[in-house]
């Protein structure tokens, strides 16, 4: 499913709702959203940013800065994924043993 998209010459993005709303309304609980969107769900798609197809000088400059930070952390969900379950599992380990 798409996230974050590139539609009629314009940046959008999906929210908790299903609805596409244009980019330049992003606020931060949209952002929090489409981040555990991003790290939880498999099918999490966005379109490659192409500056051609988005003719508002205000989404280009949004949808290009979110594109970066998501394009980067999906490349890197499987790490900061391990990262996260070394850190619980160490933790667990821990206080199991205690007891």
């Amino acid at each position: 499913m798409k996230y974050l998209r590139i539609n009629g010459n314009n940046g959008e993005f999906l929210n908790k709702e299903s609805q596409y709303k244009l980019i330049d309304k992003i606020d931060k609980e949209d952002l929090l959203f489409l981040i555990d969107s991003a790290v939880e769900k498999e099918d999490f798609e966005i379109d490659p940013y192409d500056s051609e197809k988005i003719k508002n000088p205000a989404h280009q400059i949004i949808y290009e800065n979110i594109y970066k930070k998501f394009d980067e952390l999906l490349k890197n969900k499987n790490q900061l994924k391990d990262q996260v379950d070394n850190l619980y599992k160490d933790a667990f380990e821990k206080y199991s043993k205690s007891e």
